[in-house]
């Protein structure tokens, strides 16, 4: 088991997440609560990213941090995105007042939430992107080194846990985690329709359904679902798709 090289009552809060992370090996299991309870943050999101394992919340510890996920995955930026291509930890200790040019659209949607604080670490199993862990406070705060150290060593645990889980699934079910409450089916089926009324790639046709749920100010699984109900239809492209 990882220890904290800490003494007193912080080193004894990282064991007892590291237990309680290593311990979660079924489905129902919280993978967020241990990260809240280590840096007393607000709240906690965990995700997969991008590919192989595709982009879906696997647990929020509230509706903030639930959100803060899915602007992330709507737009297809942010500090989740960045954490997981560097693979080191990134630390916005004051997401109103901090001016960097990084992921500009998921920074004004993360100001619109008034949160304060915004930190991602990455998830990796060896070679393998996983995902993204993602904590916010309500306040402007930073991170002290000795907790980026202790998170850092948790989102490796947490990494193995979701794996575990994505395997789990597609050993019973094809779409893998598709069906818990952040399942983004609706997105996966909505993008292979606007493919076929484009006739493009589905990967430029999550482009569109991306970029219309921006414009229209919309998530990406409300658009999805009036697309699957045919309440929004791509059958005239623009013609910058138009060959």
């Amino acid at each position: 088991m990882a220890t904290s090289p800490r003494q007193g009552p912080e080193s004894d809060t990282f064991d007892a997440a590291v237990a309680r992370l290593t311990a979660a090996t079924h489905p129902g299991d919280d993978l967020c609560a241990p990260f809240v309870g280590v840096t007393g943050v607000a709240g906690a999101a965990l995700s997969t990213l991008g590919r192989p394992l595709g982009s879906q919340t696997v647990c929020a510890s509230n509706a903030v941090a639930a959100r803060i996920d899915e602007i992330q995955i709507d737009l297809g930026e942010g500090p989740c995105w960045e954490a997981l291509s560097t693979r080191h930890p990134v630390l916005e200790s004051d997401i109103q007042r901090g001016g960097g040019s990084n992921w500009p659209a998921a920074r004004e949607a993360f100001r619109s939430l008034r949160i304060g604080a915004l930190f991602a670490f990455p998830m990796h199993v060896g070679d393998l992107s996983v995902g993204s862990v993602d904590l916010f406070s309500h306040t402007a705060r930073p991170l002290a080194p000795a907790l980026v150290e202790d998170v850092s060593v948790l989102a490796s645990i947490a990494a193995h846990q979701v794996l575990r889980r994505v395997l789990q699934d597609l050993d019973s079910a094809d779409e893998g985690m598709s069906e818990g409450p952040y399942s983004r089916r609706e997105m996966h089926q909505a993008s292979g329709m606007i493919a076929a009324q484009l006739r493009i790639g589905v990967d430029d046709a999550l482009v569109v359904l991306r970029a219309h749920a921006f414009s229209s100010g919309r998530t990406v699984r409300a658009v999805a679902v009036d697309v699957i109900a045919r309440r929004i239809t791509f059958d005239n492209p623009p013609r910058d798709l138009q060959s």
